[in-house]
């Protein structure tokens, strides 16, 4: 799968992973001052942009005094605490936090999610498909997990689950971040060049520019032969992102296709330096 921004691997998507943090519900009496819990939740779910540690901080509070908490709570701290962790990249802390929420209470759908995008970042694919399969069984009106699923569906280079998965996310939640240019990937991949298109014109109306999107048309027109307009979004996307080196192979092929072997040549080679199977990557899109 070929670098997509927002992740900072290989085969990133732009899309990012959503974590919800959710509110805590109200706690059962405590001698502790109303005030305090008030503003140890605020801070747990993360309200007004609250720094990791402090959320940290104060959903451990709320964990430390779980005797006056429900069961309910208690795994909404868990969950929001793994989120955190997950923030810091400490996704060993995180996954134990996620197992915990679930231990506590088990048809809370969002630690199964959450889990899931701790395990994909860990490139544990297999666990983070099996967490987002739990999510989307006690809900399957879940848009989130259907968008996080179809991303490990591409990291396994299985496009046509991704492309199921994406039409799910985008059925039920139209404007999760990702989801159109993520459907016209996996489409151009697979052939359905024009319903690609309509995707990718789709996700660049809709939303702030972003290379991926750029990238992800740049290989439609790529396979249709339209080079100067694949040569045209490549270049976009390097703009954006001038490290992306699916741009700079797929702009050195069209370059090469129209007979500029220099400036072909010099992207293919800055594109392998980047990623030296990139390649491979774009025997596998189908494009050679």
């Amino acid at each position: 799968m070929k670098p997509r921004a927002g992740t900072g691997a290989s085969g990133g998507l732009a899309a990012v992973f959503i974590l919800l943090l959710l509110a805590l519900p109200a706690v059962a009496q405590s001698p502790k001052p109303k005030g305090g819990y008030l503003g140890d939740i605020g801070l747990c779910s993360g309200l007004n942009h609250t720094p990791v540690d402090a959320r940290i901080d104060a959903c451990t509070t709320l964990i430390d005094a779980g005797q006056d908490m429900t069961p309910a709570g208690l795994a909404i701290a868990y969950n929001n605490r793994g989120n955190a962790y997950a923030a810091k990249g400490d996704y060993d802390r995180a996954i134990g936090d996620f197992d915990r929420s679930i231990e506590l209470n088990p048809t809370y759908t969002k630690p199964f999610n959450n889990r899931g995008v701790a395990y994909f970042k860990k490139r544990d694919y297999d666990r983070a498909t099996e967490a987002f399969d739990q999510a989307i069984k006690l809900n399957p009106n879940y848009g989130e997990a259907f968008a996080n699923r179809a991303r490990v569906f591409l990291r396994k280079n299985d496009y046509a689950r991704a492309a199921q998965d994406y039409d799910q996310a985008i059925r039920l939640e139209p404007n999760l971040d990702g989801v159109w240019n993520g459907r016209c990937w996996s489409r151009a991949i697979l052939g359905a060049l024009q319903a690609a298109l309509e995707d990718c014109n789709k996700a660049l109306q809709s939303g702030p520019t972003n290379a991926a999107t750029y990238d992800s048309r740049g290989l439609i027109y790529l396979k249709t032969g339209e080079l100067g307009a694949a040569i045209d979004d490549y270049s976009s996307a390097l703009r954006i992102d001038p490290k992306l080196a699916s741009a700079l192979y797929g702009r050195g092929l069209a370059k090469l296709k129209r007979g500029d072997k220099a400036g072909g040549n010099t992207d293919m080679a800055a594109a392998k330096a980047l990623h030296g199977s990139i390649g491979d990557d774009f025997t596998r899109y189908g494009v050679q």
